[in-house]
């Protein structure tokens, strides 16, 4: 009796379909039926994927709130500009925007800061980036001496890398709790137990807690920025991995950092309900360490501000990814009705804007004051002075600290673009009023904690023993 013919995997990339989770069920049913020739192929064609979606030919046009004030800054916006062509190509795309914080932040053909990128039934991980929900709150203390808050702020947060132990850990919300266990991409042990240990903590970077006065009423008002952490980075890699996948299906010559994920399935339903939660959670990490603050210091809150402002907002079928870009037009926060905030360096005010959607800024205005040129940089432009009498010139009569007692000089004033020019901006293209000023008294930053991390210490004393 002759054997009958089964065929497998291989079968189907040699007849060119792509693996899928069909795969399976196709292979079962071809060789329980023995489908064979014709008849194979004819049951195949359900499976045929749809047409490649190729690239724009030209770049999708994008608003430019931005100019450059001498050869360093133009030479910023030339970077700005050759990566932002590249990203506008994405065959999602529609629109987009340039702000006046905008520095590259990648390869070519990626989302600069201060960009914001808008796709039609899309949502791009690379375009709202790893730092997922990065956002600012701010806490009116009232008439209170801002020492004594910078001081109590010092004790209720946490910089640097991991978290807090579990004697130190703040409580998790039960609703957070239920929140993240009925969402499929968060619910891991893993992943829960990460968002316990870094409730309450601001990672490193840019990340930062600042104390000042009200212009205005000259009231001492607290300021924390930082995202998500581990919880937003993980689902991040996620998110990546599976808009890799469909970009490999539906659409192999768009960027890597560019890959999305179709809305309209399942996997894109998910991953929106996901940073819904992450959103949330990162929410709640500002007001564990505020409501810690205020407690510590026995006041009263006044007034409380929050804005993200490195997310994917949606308006009917369009994504706005935002990377670095503050939302005003509240279509995109239909929960926040206060004023958004916008801070420029440790040295200056942070600004309480509001305003509203033009052409230019499809609804959003700088997040900061942005770079020209990165970190390494930065310090190379120092050489010729100590970290010691940099921080001196740039902080004086500043109360400023880091956590892991190091100096980070690319935090500096020095490190960022000039404040005065993004102000100026902001006004010339319409990217919003400017409503009161958080004058600075200090600042928390977490520091350049890697000079003394156990693997470099590690490394020093090694060296040492060899001498």
């Amino acid at each position: 009796m002759k054997e009958e013919m089964k065929i497998n995997g291989h079968t189907l990339i040699e007849l060119g379909f792509i693996p899928d989770k069909w795969f399976k069920e196709a292979i079962d049913f071809i060789n329980e039926t023995q489908l064979t020739g014709n008849e194979m192929l004819e049951y195949l064609k359900q499976f045929k994927a749809e047409p490649m979606i190729e690239l724009h030919q030209k770049a999708v046009p994008f608003s430019i709130n931005i100019k450059a004030e001498n050869e360093l800054e133009q030479n910023n916006i030339d970077s700005v500009m050759k990566t932002m062509n590249v990203v506008m190509k994405t065959p999602t795309v529609v629109g987009g925007t340039i702000l006046p914080d905008a520095c590259p932040s990648g390869a070519n053909g990626t989302i600069p800061v201060g960009g914001v990128v808008v796709t039609k039934n899309a949502i791009h991980p690379g375009m709202h980036s790893a730092d997922v929900c990065c956002s600012v709150m701010l806490t009116d203390f009232g008439k209170i001496n801002p020492k004594e808050v910078l001081d109590a702020a010092y004790l209720s947060t946490h910089f640097g890398p991991g978290g807090r132990d579990r004697e130190n850990q703040y409580r998790f919300p039960t609703e957070l709790l239920n929140a993240f266990e009925n969402t499929k991409m968060l619910n891991s042990e893993a992943m829960i137990q990460v968002a316990r240990k870094q409730l309450g903590t601001q990672g490193d970077g840019n990340h930062f807690l600042f104390v000042g006065k009200s212009k205005k009423t000259g009231h001492t008002m607290m300021i924390t920025h930082h995202g998500s952490r581990a919880v937003g980075g993980r689902l991040f890699k996620r998110g990546m991995k599976i808009a890799e996948k469909f970009r490999k299906k539906i659409s192999p010559n768009t960027l890597k950092q560019n890959a999305w994920i179709p809305f309209e399935t399942e996997e894109g339903q998910e991953y929106w309900k996901a940073l819904q939660v992450v959103r949330e959670w990162t929410k709640q990490n500002h007001i564990c360490i505020h409501n810690a603050t205020v407690k510590k210091v026995g006041a009263t809150v006044k007034n409380r501000f929050w804005n993200e402002h490195n997310f994917v907002f949606k308006d009917g079928d369009l994504f706005y990814h935002a990377k670095g870009a503050t939302p005003l037009n509240e279509k995109f926060m239909p929960d926040v009705t206060v004023p958004r905030l916008i801070p420029l360096n440790m040295a200056e005010p942070i600004l309480i804007v509001e305003g509203n959607s033009n052409e230019n800024n499809l609804g959003f205005a700088p997040h900061g004051a942005g770079r020209n040129f990165s970190r390494t940089q930065h310090k190379k432009n120092k050489v010729n002075q100590t970290i010691e009498e940099i921080f001196e010139e740039e902080t004086k009569g500043l109360d400023i600290r880091f956590y892991s007692d190091e100096i980070d000089i690319s935090e500096l004033p020095s490190a960022y673009k000039n404040a005065n020019s993004v102000r100026e901006q902001m006004g010339e293209f319409g990217l919003g009023k400017i409503l009161d000023e958080v004058i600075p008294y200090g600042s928390i930053m977490a520091g350049d904690f890697e000079k003394n991390a156990p693997w470099r210490v590690k490394k020093r004393e090694k060296l040492m023993n060899l001498k």
